[in-house]
């Protein structure tokens, strides 16, 4: 028991050596993310710091070194599965090169707030911030906030391509099954994201020659898919309406489902319907939902890479582990599933 107000020792490199049964100089090389250690080893270090609850002492490191080895992260909206599963990956990523991630959230489009989340993670003497599901306008304002800190949005042209790519998977998957008539639910105008999706749904409508009867956009929450479900319904009744529908994320693709059934449209019967992410919940939706996966893993190591780079040309140990983090992206990938079929009508 201990006696109140009486500080506990500080858990220091010895006692994470003795823990994970190595020695010091190798707790010090995972700390500094040297290339040359073996994954499970590694793995033990860093459990036996997480059971020990281990702090960097990131103020006396950055001494030495000019760097924290922290990366600053600023995100919009958590409760979506894009933004979420993006911050999980820039985590795993950050940590697989030997850094830690101090995340601060801001209205996407409120300019003070975005003000506040860069002035807080300067003050933490980040190494670099990466922007999630922020307007382009946002990273503007952070670059200019921030000008000594690499600063970079998460989707890159790189990872935008992949967008483009993966919203063409869909509509050509909807074209195999002998779709002609396609229309689109969107996400909000103002998001790299949706921007990108809408080209290469738009590139690939007009590639195979179908016709894109209308467009609808939301939220990307599935409440504003099963809103947008009474209009959908209406143009999938009328003559020349769509067979199918390209919607730009799972979540309101779960919403619109749901809205179609409850007036009286079935999914795929008289309509298909597709999404994109791949949210582990899709396979359990009724019907489940084809979908298109992109790599968020490969995208978040290049994307750690980039934003430490700077820092990695002052020490050659970072400069391993900086380039060791950096790998191609696997491409975007067409999960078809019971939501889409053979249209029922042409």
């Amino acid at each position: 028991m201990s006696v109140t107000g009486e500080s506990q020792p500080r858990v220091g490199v010895r006692q994470v050596a003795e823990r994970a049964g190595v020695s010091t100089q190798t707790v010090s090389r995972v700390l500094n993310g040297h290339p040359n250690i073996r994954e499970e080893t590694r793995r033990r270090v860093v459990e036996a710091m997480t059971a020990l609850d281990y702090r960097v002492n990131n103020a006396a490191r950055a001494l030495g070194t000019r760097s924290t080895r922290t990366l600053g992260l600023i995100a919009s909206d958590a409760s979506l599965y894009g933004p979420a599963a993006a911050i999980t990956a820039l985590e795993n990523a950050a940590r697989e090169a030997g850094r830690w991630v101090v995340a601060a959230y801001a209205d996407a489009g409120d300019g003070a707030s975005v003000e506040q989340a860069v002035d807080h993670l300067l003050g933490q003497g980040v190494d670099g911030i990466v922007l999630v599901a922020l307007h382009e306008s946002a990273l503007a304002e952070v670059r200019r906030r921030a000008p000594d800190v690499r600063v970079l949005s998460f989707h890159d042209p790189t990872g935008l391509d992949a967008q483009r790519e993966g919203a063409a998977l869909a509509v050509a998957e909807l074209a195999r099954l002998g779709h002609r008539r396609i229309a689109r639910v969107g996400g909000p105008a103002e998001w790299d994201e949706e921007r990108a999706r809408a080209e290469g749904f738009a590139r690939a409508v007009a590639t195979q020659g179908l016709s894109a009867t209308a467009q609808w956009r939301g939220d990307w929450s599935a409440a504003s898919g099963a809103a947008l479900a009474p209009r959908v319904a209406a143009a999938v009744r009328a003559d020349g309406g769509p067979t199918a529908v390209v919607v730009a994320n799972d979540q309101m693709a779960l919403g619109l489902v749901a809205g179609l059934d409850a007036a009286g449209i079935s999914v795929p019967g008289q309509v298909s319907v597709s999404g994109f992410d791949d949210n582990p919940d899709a396979a359990f939706y009724r019907p489940a939902l084809t979908t298109v996966r992109v790599d968020l893993a490969g995208q978040a190591r290049r994307c750690v890479a980039a934003a430490l780079a700077e820092h990695a040309a002052h020490a050659s140990s970072d400069r391993a582990a900086v380039e060791g983090t950096a790998s191609a992206d696997r491409p975007p990938l067409l999960v078809p599933r019971a939501s889409t079929a053979a249209p029922s009508r042409h």
